[in-house]
């Protein structure tokens, strides 16, 4: 073969995995800013079937004319000028939970961030249904994130890390497979934390409550299912947190256009 050949390159992401990501990437900022607004209607989290303000519960945002708290446990930390008392941009002093900036509709709204919430949850679920299915089908998930044997050892796992927190490991990492660090997150991430918050979310619906009343009891209660769907929004957001500083470290250029055209694999060396 001439040596001036061009030779085709395999794509690093795929159309579906593309349109996927960006999907979910603006369905989930949506749901967690109108989820926000939901939780401003009753800042507590319980554990249970039942839970009201003389009840017992484990998180609390509180808020006073003055000050503004988080309370987890009994470990109560003071928000003042950021949960529970805050200012608008108007200078006036408000005590919801979360701030306007953090919410939508900015303005509390129970209905109207009930509307977002839902629209975006079904068109969440259906994108991640399609997702497996096509995952599955085209062996996304078998060539990309399968767990060899030797990835599970103790040894493998903690070089992986020490890897992943490497800045010049990081930044050599582009168009490379995936680590075990990277594989056990996006498995974690895709398998049960995006699962368990459209079945908690389901377990909260008083329709669905009445007719998969299982649900409730797998969950045990529709308070506890609220309490594990904000935990797994949270560890969404942490775990978005990250990626977003993975992607600055290792060449945010690259990496966003990469998810845009689809990019390249990076090829062997001979």
């Amino acid at each position: 073969m001439p040596k001036d050949a061009i030779i085709p390159r395999e794509q690093r992401h795929r159309l579906t995995t593309r349109l996927w990501h960006w999907t979910n990437a603006l369905c989930l900022i949506v749901l967690l800013m109108s989820g926000l607004t939901i939780f401003n209607a009753h800042p507590r989290l319980y554990w249970g079937e039942y839970g009201a303000n003389d009840d017992y519960a484990w998180m609390a945002v509180g808020s006073s004319q003055t000050m503004g708290y988080l309370r987890l446990g009994e470990l109560r930390i003071e928000t003042t000028g950021f949960l529970g008392n805050w200012q608008d941009s108007q200078g006036q002093t408000r005590i919801r939970a979360f701030p306007g900036w953090a919410t939508i509709p900015s303005s509390y709204s129970l209905a109207d961030g009930r509307r977002w919430h839902f629209f975006f949850a079904w068109i969440f679920s259906l994108g991640l249904g399609l997702f497996m299915l096509r995952s599955l089908w085209n062996r996304h998930i078998q060539r990309d994130l399968h767990m060899r044997r030797k990835e599970w050892r103790p040894s493998h796992l903690w070089r992986s890390f020490r890897n992943h927190t490497s800045l010049q490991a990081i930044r050599q990492s582009i168009g490379q497979d995936y680590n075990s660090i990277q594989k056990l997150s996006y498995i974690a991430v895709i398998f049960i934390l995006l699962p368990l918050m459209i079945f908690t979310g389901l377990t909260m619906s008083p329709a669905m409550d009445a007719n998969w009343p299982f649900l409730s009891d797998l969950f045990g209660g529709r308070q506890s299912a609220r309490s594990l769907h904000f935990i797994a929004a949270f560890l969404l957001v942490l775990f978005f947190l990250i990626h977003m500083i993975m992607v600055l470290l290792s060449g945010p250029f690259r990496q966003i256009g990469a998810m845009i055209s689809g990019g390249e694999r990076k090829e062997p060396s001979r």
